[in-house]
């Protein structure tokens, strides 16, 4: 008698948008200039909005508008299609701050978003968002308040972006990036 035996090899799932990195107030309507901070993974803004507009579809509304500054996106669509509508999106070279998403929805509401550059490193990231998203409200802009971060911890983007390693043996074997991210008692946090 003979035996065969086949591996049966893990069902290949198709790999999805990875899900939006958010940090939101938990309160409605919000105090303070901003509603809270993103963190897009690249500066592909038809390839973002739409895993955005996934989260916040559910908890904002359908977001019919979308605004940018052009500064830090090299192509505007006109219209993002996204989970069963279109987006339009807009710009605006001197309305719009350019590290701000301004986001719109039909009879529900206004909101503005920190737009945190994708090349950002995770502890940056991390305080940004906190700083964003707090009770009150940060009263900077989004601008002001990516050259405050910067300031205060004396560092360029490039600097900011280190691997595992280095960052395991510069901060004694713990990483820091948890302890600066916020709680969830306060905040509303996606994809982190």
């Amino acid at each position: 008698m003979t035996t065969t035996l086949e591996a049966t090899l893990p069902l290949r799932s198709p790999v999805g948008t990875p899900r939006a990195r958010l940090a939101l107030k938990a309160e409605v309507p919000s105090r303070g200039l901003l509603d809270g901070a993103w963190w897009p993974r690249s500066r592909d803004l038809s390839r973002e909005l739409a895993a955005l507009t996934d989260v916040l579809d559910s908890l904002w509304g359908r977001i019919t508008h979308v605004a940018v500054n052009p500064e830090h996106w090299p192509v505007i669509p006109r219209k993002v299609a996204v989970s069963g509508h279109a987006v339009k999106v807009g710009w605006f070279t001197p309305e719009i701050d350019p590290h701000k998403l301004l986001l719109l929805s039909y009879g529900t509401g206004r909101w503005d978003l920190l737009v945190i550059p994708p090349e950002t490193g995770p502890e940056a990231a991390a305080r940004l968002m906190a700083a964003a998203s707090e009770h009150s409200g940060p009263q900077l802009t989004a601008s002001a308040l990516i050259i405050a971060d910067r300031a205060l911890h004396a560092v360029s983007v490039p600097d900011q972006v280190r691997t595992a390693e280095t960052a395991w043996e510069s901060e004694g074997g713990a990483s820091q990036v948890r302890a600066a991210v916020p709680s969830l008692d306060s905040r509303l946090i996606i994809g982190m």
